[in-house]
This record gives C-alpha cells, sequence and structure tokens, in this order.
C-alpha cells in the first residue's frame, strides 16, 4: 500500500482492495484526468462530454480526492490535480468484479455474452483469438 500526502496534510491511500465504485459522472471526469494527465477543473470541463458546467466537475473533482482518486496542489492560485489511481488499476479491479459478479468468474462466459448481444463480430473475436496466440 503506498500512503501519499495530499496539499491539505491528510493521508491517501493508494489500495485497489478498498478502492470504491464510481458513479457515472465520477468515471466520466476521471477519463478526462486519465487524458490529461495532470491539470485544472477547467482543463476537464474542456475534454468532457455533455458540456457539465464548471461547478459540477469542481464538485465532483474535490469527491474524488476526498475518495483518494485524486491529489491536489496549489499552483498559484489554482489547483493542480492529478490520478492516484491509472486507469489500469480501477479497470482491473472492476471489470474482474463484473466477470465474477455477473459470469460466474468466467471469461469464456463474458465473451459469450458479448457474442449473443451482437456486441463482438467475428472479425473482433479472430483479432482477439490472435491476441491470446501471440501471447503463449
Amino acid at each position: 500500500m503506498k500512503i501519499w500526502w495530499n496539499t491539505k496534510c491528510s493521508y491517501i491511500y493508494e489500495n485497489i482492495v478498498d478502492m470504491e465504485k464510481l458513479t457515472a459522472q465520477e468515471e466520466e471526469t476521471m477519463l478526462a484526468v486519465w487524458r490529461t494527465g495532470e491539470g485544472t477543473v477547467k482543463a476537464f470541463v474542456q475534454l468532457i462530454n455533455g458540456n457539465l458546467p464548471y461547478t459540477t466537475v469542481a464538485s465532483t473533482i474535490k469527491n474524488l480526492e476526498k475518495k483518494g482518486y485524486l491529489q491536489s496542489q496549489m499552483v498559484g492560485n489554482t489547483y493542480l490535480y492529478k490520478p492516484v489511481v491509472s486507469e489500469e488499476e480501477y479497470k482491473n479491479k472492476f471489470m474482474g468484479n463484473v466477470v465474477k459478479d455477473y459470469f460466474d468468474n468466467s471469461y469464456k462466459a463474458l465473451v459469450s455474452f458479448f457474442v449473443d448481444q451482437k456486441k463482438l463480430s467475428a472479425k473482433e473475436l479472430k483479432e482477439v483469438i490472435r491476441m491470446i496466440e501471440k501471447e503463449k
């Protein structure tokens, strides 16, 4: 477990086991943060689809900081935010839960579901097979 200090001198824990699932709005905001790497609320507002008001994004950013997903640093009179949790860590934690909770811990069942729902084409499935075979 890594422990970070944020600018308010409170602990931020990076611990995948304790990671809290984000709301859709928080996930959308984190995607903007991950794409930027580090930035201000204004920079994140510009990346978020749906034209959320600045105050809404600012509030969401503060919530993400409280949850330990972001850390902030005061630069001049503006806060600069950067992710504490990487996109890969978040995906690993919650995609694993989706497979476990909805597909009886079977990635085969997950792929089968997407094929049955016509969300995965034969061409895409062949690409996945090639990727798997390449890893062997």
